[in-house]
């Protein structure tokens, strides 16, 4: 599976960003999809995931409320809506797939993931 992050960019503290991951693959529908997060000299860290039926998600506590993940199995993207983005959400974000055991298993730890995209930057100014 190949992974392709975009939607990133600058936007001010309370905006809202889309980020989109594009797979492209075999059976695309299914994987489990996640997004991770690693802003400047800290570890990457979960954000959100889905299962590959898209009825179940998980959230960090940071961002539980405020983003969104989703996935268009028919357009084989995942997306995360990040709403009333904070400056502490700056970050690179990575989407991931991986192979899922069951239609509703969702997974967190990134050592769980067997694909990653190449990153999209958010910078959230205060």
């Amino acid at each position: 599976v190949q992974l392709q992050a975009s939607g990133g960019g600058l936007v001010q503290g309370g905006d809202s960003l889309r980020l989109s991951c594009a797979a492209s693959g075999r059976t695309y529908s299914r994987y489990g999809m996640g997004w991770f997060r690693q802003a400047p000299g800290k570890e990457r860290e979960f954000v959100a995931a889905i299962s590959w039926s898209g009825y179940n998600t998980y959230y960090a506590d940071s961002v539980k409320g405020r983003f969104t993940i989703s996935r268009d199995n028919a357009k084989t993207t995942v997306y995360l809506q990040m709403n009333s983005l904070k400056p502490e959400d700056t970050a690179v974000y990575y989407c991931a797939a991986r192979a899922a055991a069951r239609s509703g298993a969702v997974y967190f730890q990134d050592s769980e993931y067997a694909y990653w995209g190449q990153g999209t930057l958010v910078t959230v100014s205060s």
